[in-house]
């Protein structure tokens, strides 16, 4: 075995047919030849630093047939991250996690629990291109509908689910799946996990969390309970600025996928991305839960805004000062300051406070022409999740003696019956002072 010579940069090596940066892409192993496999064998030793060895290709048909028999591993360590293609094994993403070997991601079924608009629009997008999948309602007649029609007239009319989809209202046909999305809404989560857990047959099931919430009282994010309900499995979130029915039009957009196991995360941004659907990769769990979750509230302020018409100035100045508060709060509950201004953060911020598409935007619009909570909850066929995390969000700012005005005031309209234009003149009347970032 040769050295390869330092000063090719952290990923790269001294072979004159492949670099190592081919592993990071989720495509590669169906690109390369099979000999070249076993020709060419890496291992990277675990320092810290980045050593890199390689082995050279030998004349020797018995020397290929004993690499054919055994077990080809080809992974690259830099820092304790692990880059892998997905059918092989790995070692954890971090040498603080122990040495346990996961199986690589295998999704043959994939069950969607929550027909909602943001359920049937993932259904729609991974199903057409004939991938196996169950869509979920706790709704039997909506499921008939939807068996009869092949769309969901009540929040996707026009979209049409593709023959590989499913829809069932019995969980146990969901049991099986080897990977399991709860896109169901915030405050049925813990619930419809519970009544899921007695069907659970595939051990190795991956849950995969695209519920944006926190829950009331417990300040629980959505995977802390999928894992308090399923502490053996693999949770992986999924957040970003995603609007449903754009989605179910194929129109671009990105998200983000975080995970504690980054290998995790990089199998399922391959097997459920595309070129229309792209998807980064993260292991600040918290942050992108956080992110998705609060900015929600900020988004109902923002409709308020546009519902007294305060006009453009005034929104701009709400939006920077939301996502100032939301990185404070979001940082006191364990978040990273630089991941709140990715995707989940300031991207989901600005598209939901923006788009008369956001069910969350239209909420505060409503209140700021003068309807009530009640009344607007009443007409709405869809779930504002703004409306319960702005409760759970206020809650943990006072647990942790954090200033929140924005959403201090928000609150207060949506649980004080307080007026929008007294809620706008107590943030007005506040101290001015230094801007702080």
């Amino acid at each position: 075995m040769a050295e390869v010579p330092r000063g090719k940069g952290h990923c790269d090596f001294c072979w004159s047919t492949f670099r190592a940066h081919a592993a990071c892409d989720a495509d590669w192993s169906r690109r390369l030849d099979l000999s070249l496999l076993v020709d060419a064998l890496c291992l990277g030793s675990v320092y810290n630093r980045c050593h890199r060895a390689a082995v050279r290709n030998r004349d020797s048909d018995s020397a290929k047939s004993e690499l054919w028999q055994g077990v080809i591993l080809l992974f690259a360590l830099y820092r304790g991250s692990c880059y892998l293609a997905a059918p092989f094994k790995s070692f954890t993403t971090d040498a603080r996690h122990g040495t346990t070997l996961y199986p690589q991601v295998k999704v043959d079924k994939t069950a969607i629990l929550g027909a909602g608009a943001w359920g049937t629009a993932l259904a729609s997008l991974w199903g057409k291109d004939g991938r196996q999948i169950s869509l979920w309602s706790h709704n039997a007649a909506r499921i008939v509908r939807m068996e009869q029609t092949r769309e969901n007239g009540d929040y996707l009319p026009g979209v049409k689910l593709p023959r590989s989809v499913e829809v069932t209202s019995k969980l146990g046909d969901c049991a099986g799946a080897d990977l399991i999305v709860f896109v169901t809404p915030s405050t049925a989560l813990r619930d419809i996990a519970i009544r899921l857990r007695k069907f659970i047959t595939n051990p190795r099931a991956v849950f995969l969390s695209c519920t944006k919430g926190i829950e009331h009282m417990t300040g629980m994010r959505m995977s802390q309970i999928v894992h308090e309900v399923f502490p053996d499995h693999r949770i992986a979130v999924l957040s970003g600025p995603n609007l449903a029915v754009e989605i179910a039009q194929h129109l671009p957009t990105a998200t983000v996928i975080g995970c504690d196991d980054m290998n995790c995360a990089e199998s399922l941004q391959g097997i459920l991305g595309s070129s229309r659907f792209r998807i980064y990769t993260s292991q600040d769990v918290i942050s992108i839960e956080l992110g998705g979750a609060l900015k929600n509230v900020f988004a109902v302020a923002a409709g308020i805004s546009d519902g007294l018409k305060l006009g453009d100035n005034s929104k701009a100045a709400l939006v920077t000062r939301s996502l100032r508060e939301l990185v404070r709060l979001g940082v006191g509950m364990g978040g990273n300051v630089n991941s709140f201004y990715g995707l989940s953060g300031a991207g989901d911020l600005i598209l939901t406070c923006y788009s008369e598409r956001s069910r969350n935007h239209t909420v505060g619009k409503r209140l700021g022409r003068g309807e009530s909570v009640g009344q607007i909850s009443a007409s709405m066929k869809a779930v504002a999740e703004g409306i319960p995390t702005a409760r759970s969000a206020w809650e943990c700012a006072r647990r942790l003696n954090i200033a929140t005005p924005i959403i201090d005031q928000v609150y207060a309209v949506l649980y004080e019956e307080r007026k929008p234009t007294v809620a706008l003149e107590e943030l007005l009347r506040r101290e001015q002072k230094a801007e702080q970032l």
